[in-house]
């Protein structure tokens, strides 16, 4: 390919620098003079395919256009993913023709890209620049490069083959956009990778699979659907320990799958005898590397690599591990400039336990930062809060170094049942799972785990249901009519009558339509075990009828803190009653009232003056008197 010609020999400068003077051409080479004649086209190097034509007019007709912007960080990353795999596909492979996937993908890299530029260059014969001489002199042929000048510099063994050097001059050339993103994420993951990898017996310099497998990015999918940086497909990450579900994907995380690729890497090298073969296993598998060892009575990858038996992509991947790391130490010498490169700063953070589910913003909000630099460093997180977690168990999860402290504090203050927003439904016909969770922004997993639903498919018509949703949703989800939060609902519905005993307050409360267990207890600050225990409730019984009466205690006085507006004056003698008003609703007879407050019938009739029930009417006001 001409422009990887070009690689090998001069790398081009990012912007073209017309105004600088002609550096002298290196031994062997001659400078060509302009001309308006089209330039001649030089055999490309082994294993390259020269862009035709139509490429080039195809590729210039793109000048104007910019990538698109991913709406999600996973799709960004996947596409990525895929457009590299593209270009590399076409750049290495000879009978593959005009790829209109690689095309697309050309395109979607936008006018700066190095492909561009040289493809310009080369046709304007703009001038040359060479970048300024490092420690290694400028590599200007890499068949000839004697690796053991740097050989010194590496745990892993590296080796300059023909594959190898056509790695070199892909990411010189049309990789080069790739391997700048690789570059400057790599200062973020290699400080925290490296001691991981050393701990478990595998050399440091090993981090540089996960530059070739994934570009250090924790959001890549592939179409194979592995993920993370070390791109685990699902089984093989449950071998080596990493958990995905509902909630977490663990192959996401830089610092778990380190550790599952390093123990994954040992038992390579444990059973195949070296670290080339044991890359090439990581991509393949490593049954099919020992018997291709076994068949050709060898141990050298280079030799089980010739003929049949390894797919293209294992035979080009230890080649394109050992260029990736050639040029990640030594960019300089290969043709890269400092400020070709955006280096992150390393990772660094803070770990606070997380008793419960809770809310990724109210995190936020405690630890004084962002929703997203949460995110950040938790790549695991696949819904907007934390796992179900106990304070025995907590999740860990990981802060901006520093805020550890602060986020303590202020989390301390807020109370349990402010962690985490819920909203009630109560079911209606029609109504399914999918269709609730769709309307709230939630998902059927924790709609089902929050009211211990064993199927999707045991809703009951007027069953309430407790839905956590995200802050976003919380608010648009209190304004519609069926959704109530829990904390609210029970504002008009007070005690039937607390009393002081041994310093604990004991609450009679008369259990009203659309409550729940959960509600109750949020509402008195209780658990629902306890509140079960105190009134003998079975574990797996019914929902609670209207009327039920229950017992409640507290440390709290309820009247002191709770809502008062229906609710008269207590008497100072012990038998002291409590008065309401009760306006009648439609549908609604004495005897629903009587359960909704715990009293008999003939104690409304009494206190009411009634002597005929068949005489009320909508809105008659009905005193009830609860002693």
């Amino acid at each position: 390919m001409l422009l990887a010609t070009l690689s090998l020999l001069v790398p081009l400068a990012a912007t073209p620098a017309a105004d600088l003077p002609m550096p002298p051409p290196p031994p062997g080479m001659k400078l060509i003079e302009r001309t308006d004649d089209a330039l001649p086209m030089p055999p490309p190097p082994a294993g390259m395919h020269p862009l035709s034509k139509d490429d080039v007019a195809a590729l210039a007709g793109f000048a104007e256009d910019e990538a698109p912007e991913a709406s999600e960080e996973i799709d960004e990353a996947s596409a990525d993913l895929e457009a590299l795999r593209a270009v590399e596909e076409y750049a290495f492979d000879p009978s593959a023709g005009q790829n209109a996937l690689y095309l697309q993908s050309a395109q979607e890299l936008g006018p700066a890209h190095p492909l561009r530029l040289r493809l310009e260059d080369v046709l304007n014969d703009t001038d040359l620049r060479e970048d300024a001489p490092n420690e290694i002199a400028q590599v200007t042929d890499l068949l000839a490069f004697d690796v053991r000048q740097v050989q010194d510099r590496y745990d892993i063994p590296v080796e300059m083959q023909p594959l190898v050097a056509d790695y070199i001059r892909f990411f010189q050339g049309p990789g080069r956009r790739w391997f700048r993103k690789w570059m400057s994420r790599s200062t973020r993951y290699i400080p925290v990778m490296q001691p991981i990898l050393e701990e478990a017996g595998v050399p440091r310099d090993t981090v540089y699979l996960a530059m070739i497998e994934s570009g250090f990015s924790a959001q890549a999918y592939s179409w194979a659907r592995a993920a993370g940086p070390w791109q685990f497909i699902a089984g093989t990450g449950r071998e080596f320990g990493l958990k995905e579900n509902f909630w977490v994907d663990e192959r996401r995380d830089p610092i778990k799958s380190t550790r599952a690729a390093a123990r994954y890497l040992k038992q390579l090298y444990d059973q195949l005898g070296h670290w080339h073969l044991a890359w090439a296993g990581y991509n393949t598998g490593a049954a099919r590397v020992k018997r291709l060892c076994e068949r050709r009575h060898t141990r050298s990858f280079w030799e089980i690599s010739e003929g049949r038996g390894l797919a293209k992509e294992t035979r080009h991947y230890v080649p394109k591990l050992i260029a990736a790391a050639l040029i990640a130490k030594n960019p300089a010498a290969f043709g890269f400039r400092d400020e070709e490169f955006d280096f992150q700063p390393p990772l660094e953070f803070d770990v606070v336990p997380i008793p419960d589910l809770t809310d990724l913003s109210v995190i936020a909000r405690a630890a004084g930062v962002s929703e997203q630099e949460i995110r950040e460093l938790n790549p695991e997180l696949k819904r907007w809060c934390t796992p179900p977690a106990t304070e025995d168990k907590p999740y860990l999860l990981r802060l901006p170094k520093g805020t550890a402290d602060r986020f303590a504090a202020n989390f301390e203050k807020i109370p349990k049942h402010e962690r985490m927003h819920y909203v009630e439904h109560h079911v209606k016909r029609g109504d399914t799972l999918s269709a609730i969770a769709r309307r709230y922004g939630s998902e059927v997993e924790p709609i089902m785990r929050f009211n211990k639903l064993r199927s999707a498919r045991a809703l009951q018509i007027n069953q309430t249901l407790i839905i956590p949703v995200p802050q976003s949703h919380a608010r648009t989800a209190r304004r519609e009519p069926s959704a109530t939060p829990p904390s609210a609902a029970p504002r008009s519905r007070p005690p039937l009558k607390s009393e002081v005993i041994a310093g604990k307050t004991r609450i009679t409360y008369g259990v009203q339509s659309g409550d729940t267990l959960w509600g109750i207890c949020q509402r008195f600050n209780c658990s629902v075990d306890n509140l079960r225990k105190w009134n003998h409730l079975p574990r797996r019984g019914r929902r609670l009828q209207p009327g039920t009466v229950l017992a409640i205690w507290t440390d709290r006085d309820v009247h002191a803190s709770g809502p008062a507006h229906t609710s008269a004056p207590a008497r100072a003698d012990s038998a002291a009653a409590t008065a309401s008003v009760h306006a009648l609703a439609p549908g609604e007879t004495l005897w629903s009232v009587s359960r909704k407050y715990g009293v008999s019938v003939d104690d409304l009739k009494k206190w009411n003056g009634i002597s005929d029930h068949r005489a009320l009417r909508v809105g008659q006001r009905l005193r009830v008197v609860a002693q």
